[in-house]
């Protein structure tokens, strides 16, 4: 039997990781996942919070004073476009750590309403830009890298049906 991808949600704020949430995660990082053409069984741990955890989470790691929309801690150090190997899962479990991601939907609620658009348009929205992260995507310059980052995201929200109105 083939495995699929383990993406265990935990939250650390009440009714963050409501069944609602948690389906439309897997979803977009399995979505995201397949369109990157990561066919290998692959975990990736996901954390929803708020702003006070991921403002937390930030200075821990990055010694960044601020919160922030989603947090990406890859596992691997992959090139973009590039995909783990076979010899990159675990070999207890099977599955190629990709990484975690943190997600603050104080921000989800906050982008989503400047923007314009749902809450789950922009909680898939920053699913797909941490998967993306995980995978070797960079954003930081405002050239060639941040468009082709545009570029995959688009795709890949559009193949979700949650594209920009």
């Amino acid at each position: 039997m083939r495995k699929t991808h383990y993406i265990p949600v935990t939250a650390d704020v009440p009714g963050a990781a409501s069944e609602g949430n948690c389906a439309l995660i897997r979803r977009t990082i399995r979505t995201a996942l397949a369109a990157e053409g990561m066919t290998l069984p692959c975990e990736i741990d996901v954390l929803l919070t708020g702003d006070e955890g991921i403002h937390q989470i930030n200075l821990d790691m990055r010694n960044v004073d601020r919160p922030t929309d989603v947090l990406s801690f890859p596992a691997l150090e992959l090139a973009e476009g590039e995909l783990p190997a076979e010899e990159d899962a675990d070999v207890a479990t099977g599955f190629v750590p990709l990484g975690d991601m943190a997600i603050s939907l104080e921000r989800v609620k906050a982008q989503a309403k400047e923007y314009g658009h749902s809450n789950r348009r922009e909680l898939a929205y920053l699913a797909v830009h941490s998967v993306l992260h995980l995978l070797g995507y960079d954003h930081m310059d405002e050239g060639p890298q941040k468009a082709r980052m545009r570029a995959r995201e688009e795709a890949v929200m559009a193949v979700l049906g949650l594209e920009r109105k």
